[in-house]
């Protein structure tokens, strides 16, 4: 899909990385990471290095577009997505 293809493009490689860890094997992110998946404006710019911080927007359309909502979103959907209930409920 060329629209995926140009999202994907445009995400840093190392917080790329980070993203399709955290979505296909439900891996702790980074700080910087985790704040932009729970919607954490501050925290996301004070953890961001300066590729990060230009590359934000781009960052947050990725998710936005590419990523479950299930697992973005806020601090709980993040937390719920890391700890999947164990009786075979999943986010």
């Amino acid at each position: 899909m060329a629209h995926t293809s140009a999202l994907r493009s445009n995400v840093p490689r190392h917080t790329l990385g980070g993203i399709d860890r955290y979505v296909n094997e439900r891996i702790e992110p980074g700080g910087f990471l985790r704040a932009v998946l729970e919607n954490d404006l501050r925290e996301a710019f004070g953890r961001a290095d300066l590729i990060n911080r230009e590359a934000l927007f781009d960052i947050v359309a990725y998710i936005y577009n590419e990523c479950p909502a299930v697992c973005w979103g806020s601090r709980e959907k993040v937390q719920a997505w890391l700890n999947p209930d164990p009786e075979g409920g999943r986010p």
